[in-house]
């Protein structure tokens, strides 16, 4: 009945987001409403314990000054004071002026514009062309124009002020070739450990060719290795009209220099900041279609992400997520993006021994098909044995579609889901469509939950419909690892689930109208 066959460019998706919410999603509703529901949660946020906590021993002070060699601090209460700004097109962030900003700092930087054709590069998918575009990059403030043709490349870096530019999707090819090592990153900056700053690449699609894999392998090498695009310890970058095909790993990875593990309550150093990623498509990625670990201030918009291998994992137990924002990352914007037939349409989270991704805003997103339409979670800190993540907070996210949520191959054991809330604490969710299909089987699980120790959750304008084989539209999960404060506002179910509110008994449960 909710069919997508994803015929319009994600361009559309504010559109198409549109036409299935009641209320509106221009941006200047949605600007109002991010500002609105910002500072009732911020007014009621909740402080996990460890904030309070001063006191340390002499051994934890080591420890942590070691940790410090290679981490930073991660401060859940360093936040954004103002969050929408809008525009006629869409809202934004005020941290994405500054980045408009270099945007015209990398034009004045260019000191040459060249074609890599004149520097050998033959675009018949067979020549290796990686010492074409060595040669046409140089040591970067240069823009390279790359014409329609396929590209053959072991690697390409990108030295600070370099501007790549193709005939567009699908015109432009860049291969990897089949000589390259498993590790290998198709585009990535040249100095991962210095840094670089001020890339542009746009308009090509990066076939990672996981052909030349064998069949079985897994195609991922670890830590931020395998991907079709990796910016490690980039300040200011962009990637525009872009698809990345087949990653072994990630289609698009916003990292620090490496994947940081020295705990919750640490962030990787090295971090990468103000970057836009805008109208990308990706497919078949090995891991997630586009992610970002351990680094802040990062506008991903217009996208849309589908159909994962998961062969970064073991087959069955592949959390495989059209959109990441994983261990360490902050001030995170996703603003109408859209996937299907992930483990995961959008999952905000970290693993146990990481900082939990901070401070998200979500504007406008359509998930088709997906196990886990939003899936909010901090591995490892749910359970009362476990330690309370110090880190997991500040999620605000509006203008949501959920369509048939549905089981799936890449994770055999997980139930599907429109939305879970796990773990975390000062989150808002406004304006969210669930819509089901009455014929499928649901097992009488929740459509949406909230559980495990998550805290100062706010919910309003939540619509369900047509999840007749499930046990609840909404279930606020009480028991020893119960939920804490939930706020309820306006809730419409239209031939749903057997109970629209199913709530534990140790859940705190309050109306909208108590708190405004």
């Amino acid at each position: 009945m909710y069919e997508w066959e994803g015929r319009q460019g994600p361009c559309q998706n504010r559109e198409l987001i549109g036409k299935y919410l009641p209320e509106n999603v221009q941006p200047k509703q949605t600007a109002r409403l991010l500002k609105k529901r910002y500072w009732q949660i911020r007014s009621n946020r909740r402080i996990v314990k460890s904030e309070l906590q001063s006191g340390k021993s002499l051994g934890q002070w080591l420890m942590e000054g070691l940790k410090r060699i290679v981490s930073q601090k991660a401060n859940p209460g360093l936040t954004n004071q103002e969050p929408a700004f809008e525009n006629a097109d869409s809202v934004y962030p005020n941290w994405k002026i500054t980045l408009d900003a270099q945007r015209e700092v990398l034009f004045q930087k260019i000191e040459r514009e060249v074609d890599v054709a004149a520097y050998g590069a033959v675009g018949d998918g067979i020549t290796d062309c990686t010492k074409a575009f060595r040669r046409a990059i140089g040591n970067g403030n240069v823009k390279v124009n790359i014409p329609a043709g396929c590209y053959v490349v072991k690697e390409i870096k990108l030295p600070s002020y370099t501007f790549l530019q193709g005939a567009g999707k699908g015109e432009t090819v860049i291969k990897l070739s089949d000589s390259a090592p498993k590790w290998t990153r198709l585009i990535t900056n040249a100095n991962h450990f210095h840094g670089n700053s001020h890339l542009y690449v746009e308009g090509m699609t990066l076939d990672w060719n996981v052909e030349r894999l064998k069949e079985l392998e897994k195609t991922s090498f670890g830590n931020n290795y395998s991907s079709c695009l990796t910016y490690a310890q980039v300040l200011y970058g962009w990637v525009r009209q872009v698809e990345a095909v087949n990653p072994g790993l990630h289609g698009f990875d916003i990292s620090s220099t490496y994947y940081n593990y020295a705990g919750d309550g640490f962030r990787g150093k090295g971090e990468s900041s103000y970057i836009w990623l805008d109208q990308l498509t990706g497919r078949g990625f090995g891991d997630d279609g586009v992610t970002t670990h351990h680094s802040r201030k990062i506008l991903i918009s217009n996208s849309h992400m589908s159909d994962p291998s998961g062969r970064a994992h073991q087959q069955g137990n592949s959390n495989s997520n059209g959109f990441e924002v994983d261990d360490g990352s902050q001030h995170v914007w996703l603003v109408n993006n859209s996937s299907a037939r992930c483990f995961g349409g959008v999952e905000v989270k970290a693993h146990p021994n990481s900082s939990a991704a901070m401070h998200t805003i979500i504007a406008g997103h359509i998930s088709i098909h997906d196990n886990r339409s939003y899936n909010f979670r901090h591995i490892g800190h749910h359970h009362r044995e476990e330690p309370e993540s110090k880190t997991a907070e500040g999620i605000l996210a509006v203008n949501l579609v959920s369509i048939c949520p549905v089981y799936s191959t890449l994770y055999q054991t997980s139930s599907p889901r429109a939305l879970v809330v796990s773990g975390y604490r000062n989150v808002g969710i406004d304006n969210l469509m669930a819509l089901g299909d009455e014929n499928y089987d649901y097992q009488d699980n929740p459509v949406i939950a909230v559980q495990y120790r998550a805290d100062n959750v706010w919910l309003n304008n939540i619509y369900t419909k047509d999840f007749v084989k499930a046990g609840a539209d909404i279930q606020l999960f009480g028991g020893s690892n119960h939920a804490g404060d939930v706020v309820i506002g306006r809730m419409d179910s239209e031939n749903s689930a057997r109970e629209k509110l199913k709530a534990g008994k140790e859940v705190l449960l309050k109306s909208f109208k108590q708190i405004e």
